[in-house]
């Protein structure tokens, strides 16, 4: 319910206080407004958010100077004193008007800066926000080579810029919301008018209505809100650090959400295929750009199945490996008192816990100790006969496979889906392996994101996205005159 403002300057001062307790960092000045008949009034702001240099010359200094225009037009018995004062006495970028004080107290929760006039039930809010911010810096989750070298930062005003320099678009649209009850965070909806499709555009508007919380502190929030399998280990909707690469996906029909307070930005609709490509493929010689996508491919397939092979191999069908290495995998193996598929789960846990001790370390060490740590470990339990030789070997290569992988929360669900898999096939061996592989593929299959089939376009199948930017990138003279039709919903 709206809660009107009063014509009482004390009465409204009394309540901004109640509402923002009397200690707070709420600050009010009064002041006359000479030129309009020495009316009494007083702006209010959040000192933390607000920029002070901007409230005197913006606000301040025009309304306290003996300005001619205002002067004149006060003369106007018919004109009320916040016409006057938003169409001739302030220099902010936005002006507006309001009658709520409850918009009034969220504005200047925003870092806007309210001025109420005696005997005037309305408000003039004044977008002047003014708070630190860290500086545009290199992209920490998505690094390539050859590229921009800016990265979204933590103010979605910034973050717009820097899509808006990039697409120099009329059509390009930005649609602001305000999600959380307590959090006020805005989300803004970015996609490009006659590019998007539209019944993907209403189903984000409509699930973004539905989302009712207290918070959204980051983008993975909205994620969970967003997403139609949410029990999923795949990510349906996609994540992205980089300006030039949301630009590209906003040309080819996707819809990109950004976040207030993160750098992270989302992408709706996502693929599967999102996962093996990068930014970086499209910014050098297309045959090296589909050499590095295949690379991927098989990094990916060995980051999920290479623990799981070796254990098959080893505890079940030995017949399968050449006697040569047959010969040097068993005497690696010798004393060794645990089975392979405790080996391999004891070597998959401690990879896990180095690699996030890695992340949490002061980085000056970080990377020295996970290094460390992994040669010690690894040298000790092979000395301590513990683990076998080529089981460290296997653990690490599918641990360094799915470090290949864009992406930094899909190699995430890469490395839990090695668990199932490993553990089917130490029950079933081949049997299970082929079950877990399957599972694995028909649930990709049946996943959808925001209506449109995720395996696309494999399922349903399109020869042309296949051919032209899958797994092999064909050169820009081929692609620019291709019209993209991943995002329509079937």
């Amino acid at each position: 319910m709206p809660e009107l403002i009063s014509s009482n300057l004390k009465d409204n001062e009394n309540r901004l206080y109640e509402k923002f307790a009397q200690k707070s960092d709420l600050i009010i000045r009064y002041f006359k407004i000479e030129t309009l008949n020495n009316i009494t009034a007083f702006i209010a702001f959040i000192s933390c958010l607000s920029n002070g240099d901007k409230i005197n010359s913006y606000i301040l200094h025009p309304l306290l100077r003996k300005d001619f225009s205002i002067q004149q037009k006060a003369t106007d018995s018919n004109r009320k004193a916040p016409d006057i004062i938003v169409q001739s006495g302030l220099l902010s970028p936005t002006v507006t008007l309001t009658t709520d004080l409850n918009e009034a107290c969220n504005k200047l929760l925003a870092g806007d800066c309210v001025l109420f006039i005696e005997d005037c039930p309305e408000a003039v809010i004044n977008s002047i926000g003014g708070w630190e911010q860290r500086a545009i810096t290199d992209p920490i989750s998505d690094v390539e080579i050859r590229g921009a070298r800016d990265g979204f930062i933590e103010s979605v005003k910034t973050n717009m810029v820097m899509i808006r320099r990039r697409i120099r678009d009329i059509n390009l649209k930005f649609e602001s919301y305000s999600i959380g009850t307590r959090t006020q965070t805005e989300v803004v909806v970015s996609y490009i008018e006659g590019i998007v499709d539209a019944k993907i555009l209403e189903e984000l508007k409509n699930r973004l209505s539905k989302i009712d919380t207290d918070s959204i502190l980051e983008s993975g929030y909205l994620e969970e809100f967003l997403e139609d399998a949410k029990f999923s280990i795949f990510p349906q909707i996609l994540s992205i650090e980089r300006p030039d690469n949301a630009a590209a996906l906003l040309l080819e029909g996707r819809i990109i959400i950004l976040t207030d307070n993160t750098p992270f930005a989302l992408v709706v609709p996502s693929y599967f295929w999102d996962s093996i490509q990068a930014p970086g493929d499209y910014y050098t010689r297309f045959y090296i750009g589909s050499f590095v996508r295949i690379i991927r491919i098989f990094a990916l397939l060995l980051s999920i199945f290479l623990p799981s092979l070796y254990v098959m191999l080893v505890s079940f069908h030995h017949e399968m490996i050449p006697t040569p290495l047959a010969m040097k995998m068993a005497a690696g193996r010798e004393g060794i008192p645990f089975p392979a598929i405790l080996e391999a789960v004891i070597m998959e846990i401690m990879f896990e816990v180095l690699r996030e001790a890695g992340i949490r370390i002061p980085k000056p060490i970080g990377q020295a100790v996970s290094i460390v740590g992994a040669l010690v470990i690894g040298e000790s339990a092979v000395q301590a006969g513990i683990v076998s030789p080529i089981m460290v070997i296997v653990v690490s290569a599918a641990g360094i496979c799915s470090f290949a992988v864009p992406g930094y929360y899909v190699s995430m669900s890469l490395r839990l889906l090695r668990f199932p898999v490993l553990f089917l096939t130490s029950i079933f061996g081949n049997f299970g392996f082929i079950v877990a592989t399957m599972a694995i593929f028909m649930h990709l299959v049946s996943l959808r994101s925001f209506g449109v089939p995720y395996f696309s376009p494999y399922v349903p199948f399109r020869a042309g996205d296949v051919a032209y930017d899958l797994i092999i990138r064909a050169p820009w003279k081929i692609m620019s005159k291709k019209k993209r039709s991943k995002t329509n919903v079937t």
